[in-house]
């Protein structure tokens, strides 16, 4: 178990703009940061990052929370992973104390896996540089590559001994559990008659590229075979797990990422090598789909990074029809591409090998074309004198175009495929006009058949309400976490008697710290909050203000659980929605909070107090409903409150004026 000094360092240290800065493409916006969702599928920013408060929040999804929130969150950590996370990432000494056999039984499967992932990791890299036959085999073939000790060593390559179950029976005698092994893939196992089973290692006789995930952490494993077996596989991925999702996982992505951000654009590459060889010379802003067809979750995973994907080909013609697919992918997501090819008879891999890095940038700035360049230059050499191939190839041109989100970039690419294949601009925009139509068509028929499913009657719509108590609420927990400690000037207004025997409320000034004149006027009034979340959350508060005179919304939440992290985060980012919108360009401008502290909190309690004695007042008119009895009593009640509800309602018209 993690210390408490460890867990309030790390707080203390780290950063949240920088953690998610790793993972997120984040962009200056006022004191802020904003940046595409990575929880969503969204083109326009709703991702909010406070450096002051040190905290987020996603306006898509309604996430939100700190920095081990986000972890959490993002990378699926439990919570001791983030710390731990955090704690390598700023050099902090990790203080631990005993677990208890009930903390450790408490491990999750997901963990399990991951532990399972990173012992085999590191299993296949001491039998490739410990071992005879990962030496003589393994290394000797990374040598091969032109792969140098420091490349082999920071992708964590290793390799698999060519026997049966070396692997399995090491690691079950190291204790790892065989239901973990078999379950992230490491492990085959296969039932015998008699009820036995025998167990063997999936990447026997492999050299390993282990698959990490954003974060760094193990998920799976590619296996390429060194022998001319035909019957096996040239490459072996892992099998999809709790873990490892083929579909949404990026090989490399762990070491290119910074330089993706930085450099704005991202090399996609095919294999395994090719990601390693550029890196090694010095292109590290590289990823690869790991010999899988391009998917949009990992080209999501990217656009998280940069909004530019450069292509990157051997000149293999069939591979160059299949990537056409994956292009019209990229473009749907509103990105820009790019493609490269290289020479015949190259590729990434081979290039980068034989090139210095000068070389290979210039090459790469040289020949990468915009795609419309690319596909248009590549389907007229297949169609150059054949007018039924020529119209086709012009039809497949302009149906990648109408994947392009952006009007404006659609008409660009138009003008410049009429400019290249020599027709009318005019017939262009006219067979773009039919793909959209029919897009709306398919699209209007398939919302058709959803309503019907989802069938109801008009009238049976129910307009949701407004939760007055709840909203009240709210903003008193949002005041106490951003003014809570400030001291204010207070205008109460205190009902006394004139001379003519009548109640009027008088102006009365006095100094009090936001927290104290909160809790007096609620405790004054026997005002107890109704959302159970807030009222611990108040308590929590109260107490934390009243003992901590240099409170911290930082520190405070480094104590809360995540589900409550997550609710006062989308409470203290509310406000970040104005600067989300961007409200200033259309003249509107809110009124800042911290103008008038004072004024916010007053009006706030009263009127929460107005909606109470409102609530009290329903209340004793339904006691009424009743035709016997005296209600005597009760209507006096009612008057009284209705006496100090117009009290009340003139004092708040006093504080907002």
């Amino acid at each position: 178990m993690i210390s408490k000094t460890t867990i309030d360092q790390v707080y203390e240290t780290a950063r949240l703009e920088e953690v998610i800065g790793d993972f997120v493409q984040l962009k200056k916006s006022g004191s802020n940061f904003k940046g595409l969702s990575p929880f969503t599928d969204e083109r326009t920013p709703s991702f909010m990052v406070s450096p002051v408060k040190q905290i987020w929040k996603d306006f898509s999804s309604g996430k939100g929370g700190n920095v081990v929130a986000f972890l959490m969150e993002h990378e699926h950590f439990t919570y001791p992973e983030a710390i731990k996370y955090l704690a390598k990432k700023y050099n902090i000494e990790i203080e631990e104390t005993e677990q208890t056999d009930e903390q450790k039984e408490q491990a999750n499967e997901r963990e399990s896996m991951y532990l399972v992932s990173e012992y085999a990791q590191k299993y296949f890299a001491e039998t490739l540089w410990d071992t005879e036959p990962g030496k003589a085999i393994g290394l000797s073939y990374f040598k091969e590559r032109g792969f140098t000790d420091d490349t082999i060593k920071k992708f964590g390559l290793g390799y698999g001994l060519d026997e049966w179950d070396a692997f399995t029976t090491t690691a079950l005698d190291k204790g790892y559990q065989l239901e973990f092994l078999e379950k992230t893939g490491l492990t085959i196992v296969k039932e015998q008659a008699g009820g036995e089973s025998r167990k063997f290692d999936r990447f026997k006789g492999r050299v390993m590229f282990p698959i990490h995930s954003m974060s760094g952490r193990v998920l799976g494993f590619g296996g390429r075979i060194l022998t001319n077996d035909k019957k096996a596989a040239k490459y072996l991925n892992s099998p999809e797990s709790d873990i490892y999702h083929k579909s949404k996982v990026l090989y490399g992505i762990y070491y290119a990422k910074q330089a993706i951000a930085k450099e704005d654009n991202c090399f996609l590459v095919e294999g395994y090598t090719d990601v390693i060889q550029m890196y090694q010379r010095g292109v590290e802003n590289v990823v690869s789909s790991s010999g899988t067809a391009l998917t949009p979750e990992q080209i999501r995973l990217i656009n998280r990074l940069t909004k530019n994907i450069t292509v990157l080909f051997d000149g293999d013609a069939a591979g160059l029809r299949a990537s056409l697919r994956g292009i019209d992918l990229i473009l749907e997501q509103g990105m820009n591409v790019k493609v490269c090819t290289f020479p015949e008879g190259e590729d990434p891999d081979s290039f980068a090998k034989n090139n210095t890095y000068e070389n290979l940038v210039e090459y790469l700035t040289e020949h990468a074309m915009d795609f419309i360049q690319f596909k248009t230059s590549l389907l007229a050499k297949e169609a150059a004198n054949d007018p039924i191939k020529r119209a086709d190839t012009v039809r497949d041109i302009v149906n990648s175009i109408s994947k392009i989100p952006d009007r404006i970039r659609q008409e660009i690419y138009i003008q410049e495929c009429a400019r290249m294949m020599q027709i009318s601009e005019d017939v262009l925009y006219n067979t773009l006009a039919q793909i959209d139509k029919k897009h709306q068509t398919d699209a209007s028929k398939k919302v058709k058949q959803e309503r019907k499913a989802f069938e109801v009657v008009k009238n049976d719509a129910v307009v949701e309400k407004v939760d007055v108590q709840y909203e009240l609420e709210r903003k008193i927990i949002e005041v106490l976490l951003l003014y809570g400690n400030q001291k204010q000037e207070f205008e109460d207004l205190v009902l006394k008697e004139n001379e003519e025997g009548e109640l009027v409320l008088e102006p009365e000034v006095s100094e009090a710290k936001v927290y104290e004149k909160v809790f007096l006027d609620l405790q004054e009034d026997e005002i107890e909050l109704t959302n159970e979340q807030f009222k611990a959350i108040y308590y929590k508060l109260i107490e934390r203000l009243n003992e901590d005179s240099d409170f911290s919304v930082n520190t405070f939440l480094s104590d809360l659980d995540q589900e409550t992290v997550s609710q006062v985060s989308s409470i203290l980012m509310e406000e970040e929605q104005y600067v989300l919108h961007d409200w200033e360009r259309r003249d509107i401008y809110p009124k800042e909070k911290q103008t008038g502290v004072a004024q916010l909190v007053g009006e706030t309690i009263l009127t929460l107090r107005c909606n109470l004695i409102k609530n009290r007042i329903e209340k004793l008119k339904e006691k009424t409903q009743d035709s016997q009895g005296d209600h005597t009593e009760i209507l006096e009640e009612i008057m009284n409150y209705l006496q100090l509800n117009k009290l009340l309602n003139a004092k708040l018209n006093r504080v907002l004026s």
